[in-house]
């Protein structure tokens, strides 16, 4: 942490870009140098990208045969280098679900004693002629999740998500100061433009802070970016593997708060649907 202008503490967030494989071990290789050189750089969390454990294009059924627990090698290793670095570390995992035909698609934050989040994707990217759905169960509609460190709220949200203006609010409704998003945010015509688009939106309607993490291309559009309450980018990488870091604080979260009250000021309430 550092301590801004004004005296408040101000926490360092990371966003770590790569393009995960088929090979798990060379992921978490990955994982591991990006990691350290986000807390070289003063991050104290660090998020990676959607599928961040296993990762095929297209999808088949080696998704099956890859996925893992909540408390498999992945996460173990995950909470172990979260532990040595003294920091949180959020990625996306391949869950084994129940079915066994199909996986899950969930994102486990963790520090050094263990998962101390997880989110299962709740709105399958069955759009831009891809059918998620088909190798994915969607995730339950379970309560916002969410994680503290040093005074901040930490909310769990996926890639998709994005493009449901409710699921971020309802994090803001839990009291979450930054939404967290690992993504595979596939390209496409005019998928830069939405990428950046949806995730100021996110931030500017919720007042606050929004750190997504893509996958670079050719698969993803890349530009994992941290963005501020006032909707600006702070930090952002470009469409290579690299990580970028930026600095939330509540100091800032509250005068945006002051000065635009709208969570106060809305007049509808999120509710989930059947």
């Amino acid at each position: 942490m550092v301590t801004t202008g004004s005296g408040s503490r101000a926490l360092g967030i990371a966003v770590a870009q790569f393009a995960p494989t088929a090979d798990a071990s060379a992921n978490l290789a990955e994982i591991d140098r990006l990691a350290r050189r986000a807390v070289a750089r003063g991050a104290s969390v660090v998020v990676f990208p959607e599928y961040s454990s296993y990762f095929v294009d297209p999808f088949d059924t080696t998704l099956a045969s890859n996925a893992q627990p909540l408390d498999g090698s992945f996460v173990q290793t995950l909470a172990a280098l979260a532990g040595e670095l003294g920091v949180h570390l959020v990625a996306g995992l391949l869950e084994k679900a129940e079915s066994g035909s199909r996986v899950r698609n969930t994102v486990v934050a963790v520090d050094g004693s263990g998962v101390v989040a997880s989110y299962r994707k709740q709105h399958l990217y069955d759009a831009f002629g891809q059918r998620e759905s088909d190798w994915v169960e969607p995730g339950e509609l379970t309560p916002p999740q969410t994680f503290q460190i040093a005074g901040l709220t930490f909310g769990l949200m996926t890639c998709y998500d994005l493009r449901f203006p409710e699921v971020a609010r309802a994090l803001a409704d839990a009291g979450a100061d930054v939404a967290l998003v690992p993504a595979e945010w596939v390209r496409g015509p005019l998928k830069e433009h939405a990428w950046a688009t949806l995730l100021a939106a996110r931030a500017i309607e919720n007042t606050m802070y929004v750190a997504a993490a893509d996958h670079p291309p050719t698969l993803g559009v890349g530009h994992s970016a941290v963005i501020d309450p006032l909707g600006v980018t702070v930090a952002q990488i470009g469409t290579g593997t690299d990580v970028a870091v930026a600095w939330a604080d509540h100091d800032t979260i509250a005068n945006v708060r002051r000065v635009n009250p709208a969570l106060e000021l809305r007049r509808y309430r999120v509710l989930p649907r059947d």
